[in-house]
């Protein structure tokens, strides 16, 4: 198997991803914009989910780059990342129709845990099939620190969103403003070798 196969099938799935998030958007009945303003919830759900899940698109294409060889760990690895990513559009509906309220938002939050948890693993296979010492072991090594706080944040927006949701929320922003640009060490060291 080639990295380009890897990589096309990785963007379908996210492609498809975002295709079930936007069907989930429902037209209001009416033509007035209270119409509209009673679907915010539902809107702000899929804005977040879109942004997480454009974020982890930019940064898998970063992280894919990297790699040197397939293998069957790598292929498990990233299709485990996928099967959480391809919840998100099940748990965004949930938060976004329940208006944000406490349970959904642990779901939600557990969901970009585990998504989280499966790109460290990703990531850990990855470097794992380079070698001992290179520069781009130090880029990913500076990656990996961004994703623990990731994941020490996730946790703790877990038990948050059972008695103060919006901590949960803000906490998920910290979180997508930490990714939001993909790291310039990688495409340092890419340009490196």
């Amino acid at each position: 198997m080639t990295k380009t196969r890897i990589e096309a099938f990785s963007d379908g799935v996210i492609a498809i991803i975002i295709t079930i998030m936007v069907l989930e958007l429902k037209i209001p009945h009416g033509s007035e914009l209270a119409d509209l303003f009673e679907l915010w919830p539902v809107f702000i759900s899929y804005v977040l989910s879109f942004a997480f899940v454009g974020i982890y698109w930019a940064n898998h294409h970063h992280l894919l780059h990297t790699v040197r060889q397939i293998n069957s760990r790598l292929i498990w690895a990233n299709l485990t990342l996928l099967f959480f990513l391809s919840i998100i559009p099940f748990t965004t509906g949930w938060m976004g129709e329940n208006h944000f309220e406490n349970i959904p938002v642990a779901v939600y939050a557990l969901n970009l845990l585990m998504s989280a948890v499966s790109y460290f693993i990703l990531q850990q296979v990855i470097m794992a099939d380079m070698g001992h010492s290179n520069s781009m072991i130090d880029a990913l090594n500076k990656q990996k620190q961004k994703g623990i706080i990731s994941l020490m944040l996730y946790v703790i927006a877990i038990p948050c969103a059972l008695f103060y949701p919006v901590i949960s929320a803000v906490l998920f922003a910290i979180v997508s403003i930490l990714w939001v640009i993909p790291d310039k060490n990688i495409e340092k060291a890419l340009k490196e070798t």
